[in-house]
């Protein structure tokens, strides 16, 4: 299973609006003779590319993969069939696939007369495919804030205009996140005073591969000359007319976003914690101090619990992981 986790994550980043998945083929005297994973959407799925690679040695062997195989027609036929015709005699799998046309898939198996055995790392598998997982089962994206501050809270100067809150390490740290998003999002304010460009980029300064979908949200007219919405940067941007995040996230839901990384300033980022519309927080703390300037968050109704998931320090910031907790402060 560790193998199938492996070739999981070992393509793309990202595998949107489809979820990542890993497939091995593993013989009864125990040898891995087929091994296969997702490419993307519209492209053959981790077991028919697995069962491709095994040829006739599929015959007789363990599929061992990383999410429950799928009963589902879409642009590329069920895995459980493809399962059932290439003669394997057991299916190992990590995650139960939770979404309503494709779950199930192992109780076909079972009725074939394949032995099925379901729940080997799930965690991890579930943990590789979380935003997609959260859309099948909230109906929205999986929404993460990314905020910098420095030591006395601040997110930009005096002026109000761009300020360099992190190093670059942390910069590039962010520029290769937004590589594995489907979006990036901030409002109207921010790309009038700051004229982002949002766009993934290496250490270098150099476009990365996998560029995320570039949101505006906000109502407030915009000129067409922001550097958001320059026609030579690759992928596309777009506006969305609302300030409501439930709206913004149905929106996006529509566009088959799957993540969206909130990059807003205290508004935007007030707003969806205020919703409860936020499922991870990375929090940034620059050894700097501002002494005036706008601070990180607007005022909220009430104080909001943090469960810390991690602390790392990259560069000389220091980078704070975690999750709101809906258990208020007490």
């Amino acid at each position: 299973m560790r193998e199938a986790l492996a070739l999981a994550v070992s393509g793309n980043s990202r595998c949107s609006p489809n979820p990542r998945v890993g497939c091995v083929l593993v013989a009864p005297d125990g040898q891995i003779v087929g091994r296969g994973y997702h490419h993307g959407a519209g492209q053959s799925h981790a077991e028919v590319n697995a069962i491709a690679s095994a040829g006739d040695l599929a015959r007789g062997a363990t599929a061992v993969v990383t999410l429950e195989p799928c009963k589902h027609t879409g642009r590329t036929g069920p895995c459980t069939k493809a399962l059932i015709a290439a003669g394997v005699s057991q299916v190992v799998f990590a995650q139960s696939d939770p979404s309503a046309a494709a779950g199930g898939g192992s109780q076909l198996l079972t009725s074939a007369g394949i032995e099925v055995i379901g729940g080997v790392l799930a965690d991890e598998a579930e943990f590789i495919n979380r935003a997609w997982t959260h859309v099948q089962l909230t109906g929205r994206p999986f929404v993460t804030i990314k905020t910098a501050m420095s030591l006395d809270g601040r997110v930009a100067a005096a002026s109000g205009g761009p300020t360099a809150i992190t190093g670059a390490p942390a910069r590039n740290w962010v520029g290769q996140l937004r590589s594995e998003v489907d979006a990036v999002l901030v409002g109207t304010n921010t790309v009038i005073v700051d004229n982002p460009a949002l766009t993934a980029r290496d250490g270098s300064g150099a476009l990365l591969a996998s560029q995320p979908l570039r949101v505006v949200a906000g109502k407030r007219s915009l000129p067409t000359n922001l550097r958001i919405f320059d026609p030579t940067s690759p992928g596309n941007a777009i506006q969305i007319p609302e300030h409501e995040p439930a709206r913004i996230l149905g929106a996006l839901h529509d566009l088959q976003v799957q993540q969206v990384l909130v990059e807003g300033g205290p508004t935007v980022t007030s707003a969806f914690l205020e919703a409860g519309l936020v499922d991870e927080i990375l929090w940034f703390v620059a050894p700097q101090v501002l002494g005036a300037g706008p601070v990180a968050l607007l005022a909220l109704p009430s104080p909001l619990a943090i469960t810390v998931t991690g602390v790392e320090l990259i560069g000389h910031d220091v980078l704070i992981r975690g999750a709101p907790n809906p258990a208020p402060v007490t």
